[in-house]
């Protein structure tokens, strides 16, 4: 049985220790700075609160899972790497890309295996698509679309410190249209504004954008991201090939539709990413396990983590610069 150390007991380590139960691993040590929160999540999963430094260097532990801050992400990244552990981490590695570079530099100089957290790769329905896009079903990738959505902005406090919406909200639909055009952009354009809360403006970010990539054979792919829609967590893909399109489109608590003389009546999309990717960050946790194992590499790794954040520092300097970016 694999032994896990996890940094982090918030909401999203919460979610990543019951899937290390469910799947069968076994939660060995919880670390975190806040003591209650760590004492509670590692009651609830038989586990015991302890140091970095004891995680670590204990060979019972094989595997991390870091969901901690984003700030502390850099450095126990290059610390469990130089303790030979499996590597799971949230995105992003950090906000800064000086400092991601230094640590992808460190942690692929120890050859440590590093699964990095952009868990929609894992969604059963965006896999899919994924899928069909690799057989050829609808010929070659002409255009992408990304529609990402939260039903309403987080916490003015939170948005402070996440380092803007490209780093924090649209760099999953970065990783994705780099998953899904099968080629690397080459050139970004971004457009945003805010238009949901005027706090968000003041705290020195914005609510509402739109970015276009481009790839060296002319491939392209549009993301459109805001941080209201009150209809629900609004999330779909839209692949156009040479030969036909694929689709993915939200999940809705069921599929019934009432039809009457009033109208025709549907359930809303699943209200929040918790529920939406439930399945996707169960495959996510499953799949690292087969990583700890052996039996499978890293589907999405370090350097992806940077090529990510690099598309979103280049959406923040085509935003500030008003113009198309080479990346």
């Amino acid at each position: 049985m694999i032994g896990i150390c996890q940094f982090g007991a918030g909401r999203i380590g919460a979610i990543h220790a019951s899937n290390v139960a469910a799947a069968g691993a076994r939660l060995a040590y919880v670390v975190d700075v806040n003591q209650d929160a760590a004492a509670a999540l590692a009651q609830r999963h038989g586990a015991r609160v302890a140091t970095a430094d004891t995680a670590l260097a204990d060979p019972a532990v094989q595997a991390v899972i870091i969901a901690s801050s984003t700030d502390t992400h850099a450095d126990l990244l290059e610390r469990a790497a130089k303790a030979g552990k499996t590597i799971f981490c949230e995105k992003p590695i950090d906000l800064s890309m000086e400092r991601a570079d230094r640590c992808v530099a460190a942690v692929k100089a120890t050859g440590a295996r590093v699964l990095m957290g952009f868990n929609r790769r894992f969604d059963p329905s965006f896999a899919a698509l994924k899928r069909g896009i690799d057989s050829g079903a609808i010929g070659p990738v002409e255009l992408v679309q990304i529609t990402s959505r939260d039903p309403g902005p987080p916490p003015l406090d939170y948005v402070k410190v996440s380092g803007g919406l490209f780093r924090d909200m649209m760099i999953h639909d970065l990783d994705m249209a780099r998953f899904l055009l099968g080629e690397e952009p080459v050139e970004l354009f971004a457009t945003a504004s805010c238009l949901v809360d005027p706090r968000i403006a003041e705290a020195g970010d914005v609510d509402s954008a739109m970015v276009t990539l481009r790839t060296a054979s002319g491939r392209l792919c549009q993301i459109s991201n805001s941080r209201r829609a009150v209809y629900g967590y609004d999330q779909r893909i839209e692949v156009l090939g040479a030969r036909g399109m694929l689709e993915a489109g939200n999940l809705k608590p069921t599929t019934v539709i009432a039809s009457t003389a009033e109208g025709v009546v549907a359930d809303k999309p699943l209200h929040f990413f918790l529920e939406r990717y439930a399945d996707a960050y169960r495959a996510e946790l499953r799949h690292f396990l087969d990583v700890c194992a052996g039996t499978a590499p890293p589907m999405v790794g370090v350097e992806d983590g940077r090529r990510a954040l690099q598309l979103a520092e280049a959406a923040n300097e085509s935003l500030r610069a008003r113009r198309a970016i080479a990346v």
